[in-house]
């Protein structure tokens, strides 16, 4: 499978998130989401593993009550279940890959 980014579709499933699904296969999917300053993705989990790395911006990530500040280039995993919220402090962008795919992510 192939997507053109000229294809994608950015969605705001929450003030100042957004979201694009960039591709997915049996085992995986890759997300972007873009998040303005101040945007809140409170907490929450699902049963899909997320592994992440920050493209650009500050993101402060909350892992089963554990804080993390995470800056450019930083990567994080957030296991199956486990619960977790993010922050922009800054604008910032991230690349998730979940596993299994999200349903609710493909468009």
């Amino acid at each position: 499978m192939m997507i053109k980014g000229s294809e994608r579709r950015s969605l705001e499933p929450l003030k100042g998130v957004h979201r694009e699904t960039l591709v997915w296969g049996v085992r995986a999917m890759l997300v972007r989401f873009k998040m303005e300053e101040g945007a809140l993705i409170p907490k929450h989990s699902h049963f899909h593993e997320q592994i992440g790395v920050v493209v650009k911006g500050k993101l402060k990530l909350k892992v089963e009550g554990k804080e993390f500040m995470l800056g450019e280039g930083d990567s994080y995993l957030v296991p199956p279940n486990a619960s977790h919220s993010a922050e922009a402090v800054e604008e910032v962008v991230v690349v998730d890959c979940f596993s299994p795919p999200r349903e609710d992510y493909k468009e």
